[in-house]
């Protein structure tokens, strides 16, 4: 009965059947019977034919009483089930309304008989099977749970796609479990399974789950709602039980491979696991499928619990170390963990981004890799060298945070100890050299995907070209090219080279993007020549991939600067290190020269935004903005007058910043700018010493020459909050019903408030005075340097600097007037009467008042004399300092001149300064050397002659004529009326013989020369 009855090759019944509640025991012949109905499908006594129903519960009765008929019993009710799912997606197709199954409507007349009545039949299949798993669970679980979980394949196989209510495999993983649980055949051979599952789980799950396996193997991706329902009910459980089954089949089909076999002798000491029975063996290619299904399985779980599977894996992991070298635990599962967990990392990147976030963690401890390279030694060269290269892919591949730590971990790994290790923590040098040779496979491995991401040869001949392949560890190091360069930047042996290198390929399968970003990081973070010859190179070995990458590394670390994204002292380390490439260039050094004219050429098309760097509150950044542009090639064209005028403002700011916290060593850079820009053009020449004359003698600027400032701003705030409340109409009414107008003689001269005092004195700075010396002499010299013609330099000026230009020493003189008297800008140059003098009183005293403030004004007046005829502009100037003099010596009650120290020295400067210009002759410009000996009246007396010289022979310009020899204008005095002095020189004569006492050895600097005299010495 049993050979009858049992498949070829199937075991022995699993035992007797359990005792039921159901029909009493069959007698012999009554069991005859039964066999008979059941083989044939015709009631023996009545001769019918018998239904599916009927059919059906023929074979549950044979299963409750003859256990070695279960194998036919249970391949009957595959068709059962099949039925009764064909006919549900029937009932689905005709009915399209979704919804729970009680809720649709009955099924229409033509669905076939055998449909809707199987329900009841499938029911009592449940209660059979799960009467046979309570009893006997070590035996009936596994054969049943193979049973359910094959036909639950099948049936997923067999109607995928035949139906417009299923689903395609491919789609919504939600919509097919939905489908399938709302059928009651599938619902209860999947709580079939569940039950066996659940009957083992406590003993051993491995025959359940060896068979999802292999299902999932057979039947996939239709089989995967079965494998996502299970591994939610089990989480634990299937994760462990189905790395544990994959392991099992890797190492017994040669997965392990060299190791496995010199350790247990490969698969002929292992029992076979199948958990079917009579099932024949299957060949050793089943390894690939196996693993394949152990990588969807874990797949599908990897969204909900991947923490799980982590720490599965993990564990398997470290259980492989704590056995030590391989093949001595006698567990060939244990040496073939390593390569399994290789393999599955390969084949899922699902699986190897689950691990990659907590490898490193995993590795650190130094005992950990020690153990790992014990564990290791037992295997074949060629076995590790197949691990190593997939170790390699896998880096290749690994995405995430975990990307860039695991490259941090596998660099400080493969250094020497003495350079990033602590006492301690020391590896061996084995594992050293180990993670030196994984580094150099992985640079070059990165270097093959980068450089032939477009697919082989072949490929795209036809056809477009196929779309570049992603390189995973590539794209997670997108956002750590910062911390890169850092590390590059550290020049640490062999680590610089090779993060140089991957910034290299980075730089490459990214463009354009982190290419630019790399170089603007190493030239903002660069602090010596070495760290900067890194850029050098990196430029060198990308200039040939990366078309314009100086211009957008340019852009891009400008717009960062102007964002505030790119911090101050990295700001001015960026701007330095341009200075000293395009210096390197400028000076025709090798190496970097090429980078410094190619960023010298992005510094020229970018000066409108490096000029407001100048102005930047940080003083390393606008001094090293300063140090680029100083050098910085101009463009070719001319720049235009915005550009220019912004940068001659930002370049007098910063000389005056530069000048005020350094001193005149720290004006060099913002010297040479100006200098530079007044060579563009006349218009730019008129602009840098229109600026430097009016920020010199600007009022904040005014303490760096020795002039004097207001009161403190504590006074002047208070005197400011006093006069808040005051009213200028009622100020205006009290003083006269007029508008009153600048130089009128309705003008009023306010000393104070009353009720309130005096106006606040002013004071001159406590600036030391060789200091003011120095500054002094630091302006002028720029100043210089900027009128000075590009011919000769054979001049005579008072400095014995070279020839200056009169256009520049004009703009200088115009310059000076506009500062000082605003509203006497574009007067008359011919000087009026000495009773004119009266109706500019107001005038005369403030530009007397200013002279007294800013002893600058007697230097700039020097410098516009030594080009004549540029003084004739200051006419204005010269004849209200002249007139305020006048007033004072005449006022002067004083027996000499010493009482009046600043008004004598004034008086010389003036006189010696207009004769200088060629507004005096010799001898009338010699005078100031008496003054000290003179009293008040008679400077008076002197000063009034110059007056009525300067009156009738006015200082016009007309009156110089070119002479080519030197270079210069000179005037002719011998060619006008009395130019020598003439009636001029009695006052002065007369001067000397009252004083002849003392003043007698002086008559000879006071005679008038010849014309040729004159001439021959260029006045």
């Amino acid at each position: 009965m049993s050979a009858l009855c049992d498949p070829p090759g199937a075991p022995g019944p699993p035992g007797p059947p359990p005792a039921t509640h159901g029909p009493a025991p069959l007698s012999a012949q009554e069991l005859s019977q039964e066999i008979k109905a059941f083989l044939t499908g015709v009631d023996p006594i009545l001769g019918h034919q018998l239904s599916a129903r009927e059919h059906a519960r023929c074979g549950l009765l044979l299963l409750r009483s003859l256990p070695p008929a279960r194998a036919a019993v249970l391949d009957h009710l595959r068709g059962v089930f099949d039925e009764s799912v064909r006919a549900h997606l029937a009932a689905l197709d005709e009915s399209p309304l979704a919804g729970p199954p009680h809720l649709r409507p009955p099924a229409p007349s033509h669905v076939p008989a055998g449909g809707p009545g199987l329900e009841d039949v499938v029911q009592e299949v449940q209660q059979v099977l799960s009467e046979f798993i309570r009893a006997n669970p070590k035996a009936w679980a596994p054969v049943i749970s193979a049973w359910s979980i094959d036909l639950m394949g099948q049936l997923s196989s067999a109607y995928s796609g035949q139906h417009q209510c299923v689903p395609h495999a491919a789609g919504s993983l939600n919509e097919l479990l939905q489908l399938w649980m709302g059928c009651r055949a599938t619902r209860t051979l999947m709580d079939i399974y569940v039950q066996c599952l659940s009957a083992l789980i406590g003993s051993c799950p491995d025959a359940c789950v060896d068979a999802l396996l292999d299902t999932s193997v057979q039947h996939s991706p239709h089989f995967d709602w079965v494998v996502a329902h299970i591994g939610s009910s089990f989480p634990g459980t299937i994760i462990s039980r189905v790395l544990s089954c994959g392991l099992k089949d890797f190492c017994v089909h040669g997965g392990a491979g060299g190791g496995a076999g010199g350790a247990g002798g490969g698969s002929s000491q292992m029992p076979s696991t199948d958990p079917f029975p009579g099932s024949p063996a299957i060949p050793g290619e089943k390894r690939v499928p196996k693993i394949a299904s152990v990588v969807g399985i874990l797949g599908h779980l990897a969204s909900r619990h991947g923490d799980s599977i982590r720490r599965e894996l993990l564990r398997m992991f470290h259980d492989s170390l704590a056995a030590g070298i391989g093949g001595r635990s006698g567990d060939p599962s244990l040496q073939a963990t390593v390569p399994f967990l290789l393999q599955l990392a390969v084949m899922s990147p699902a699986l190897l981004g689950t691990v990659s976030g907590e490898l490193v963690d995993c590795l650190k401890p130094p005992a950990v890799l020690s153990q790992l390279q014990q564990h290791l030694q037992g295997f074949p060269r060629e076995e590790l060298d197949n691990m190593l290269n997939l170790a390699v892919h896998l880096v290749s591949q690994a995405s995430g945070a975990g990307a860039y730590r695991l490259l941090q971990f596998l660099v400080d790994t493969a250094m020497p100890a003495s350079v990033i290790t602590t006492q301690g923590l020391a590896v061996p040098d084995t594992v050293r050299e180990a993670c030196d040779r994984l580094i150099q496979l992985l640079l070059l491995h990165l270097q093959k995907l980068v450089h032939h991401r477009g697919g082989p040869p072949g490929e795209g001949v036809l056809g477009p070209p196929p779309p570049p392949r992603p390189v995973p560890f590539l794209d997670a190091l997108r956002n750590h090219v910062g911390e890169l360069c850092g590390e590059t930047l550290r020049l640490e042996r062999k680590r610089f080279l090779w993060q140089h290198q991957l910034l290299g390929l980075l730089s490459v399968y990214t463009r354009p993007s982190c290419g630019p970003e790399a170089l603007g990081h190493l030239l903002s973070r660069a602090r010596s020549p070495e760290e900067l010859s890194l850029a050098t190179q990196l430029y060198a070995g990308l200039v040939v991939s990366l078309a314009g990458l100086l211009p957008l590394a340019f852009r891009s670390c400008l717009a960062r600067v102007h964002a505030g994204t790119l911090q101050p002292p990295f700001t001015a380390r960026f701007l330095r290190n341009l200075a000293l490439l395009v210096g390197w260039e400028q000076q025709g050094g090798e190496g970097p020269a090429a980078l410094g004219a190619r960023f010298g050429e992005s510094a020229s098309a970018h000066l409108s935004d490096l000029a407001p760097l100048l102005l930047h509150p940080e003083e390393d950044v606008a001094e090293a903005a300063a140090s680029l542009l100083a050098i910085c090639p101009f463009p070719p064209e001319a720049l235009s007058p915005s550009q220019l005028l912004g940068l001659v403002r930002a370049g007098v700011h910063r000389f005056f910043a530069s000048l005020r916290l350094h001193g005149p060593p720290g004006v060099a850079s913002a010297s040479q700018l100006l200098t530079r820009l007044s060579q563009t053009s006349p218009a730019g020449l008129k602009a840098v010493l229109q600026l430097l004359v009016e920020g010199a003698l600007h009022r904040g600027n005014t303490e760096l020459f020795g002039g004097e400032v207001d009161e403190d701003s504590e006074t002047v705030s208070v005197v400011s909050a006093s006069l808040a409340s005051a009213s200028l109409l009622d100020t205006n009414r009290r003083h006269t019903a007029a508008v009153p107008g600048p130089g009128g003689i309705w003008s009023v001269f306010h000393a104070g408030v009353i009720g309130r005092g005096l106006k606040p004195p002013k004071f001159a700075q406590s600036r030391n005075h060789q200091e003011v010396i120095y500054n002094t002499q630091s302006l002028l010299s720029l100043l210089v340097h900027c009128c000075s013609t590009s011919g000769g330099s054979e001049g005579r000026g008072c400095w014995g600097a070279p020839t200056l230009s009169p256009e520049a020493a004009k703009a200088v003189a115009v310059t000076l007037v506009e500062s000082v008297c605003p509203d006497a800008a574009g007067a008359e140059l011919a000087w009026p009467p000495e009773e004119h003098a009266r109706a500019t009183v107001e005038r005369d005293l403030r530009i007397g008042r200013r002279f007294r403030e800013q002893p600058l004004l007697f230097e700039l007046l020097k410098l516009v004399a030594a080009a004549p005829p540029a003084l004739c502009y200051c006419s204005v100037l010269l004849r209200g300092l002249l007139a305020a003099l006048l007033g004072h010596w005449e006022a002067s009650r004083h027996p000499d001149t010493a009482h009046s120290p600043w008004h004598l020295e004034a008086s010389c400067t003036l006189v010696a300064v207009m004769a200088e210009g060629s507004l005096l002759p010799p001898a009338l410009g010699n005078m100031h050397e008496v003054f000290s000996q003179l009293a008040p009246f008679e400077v008076r007396l002197l000063l009034l002659s110059v007056w009525g010289f300067l009156r009738e022979h006015g200082p016009l310009p007309q009156k110089f004529i070119f002479q080519s020899e030197r270079g210069r204008f000179i005037r002719d005095f011998s060619r006008e009326g009395g130019g020598e002095g003439g009636p001029h020189l009695a006052v002065l004569h007369s001067v000397l013989h009252r004083n002849i006492d003392r003043l007698g050895l002086f008559s000879g600097r006071f005679q008038a020369a010849s014309p040729s005299t004159l001439l021959r010495q260029g006045t």
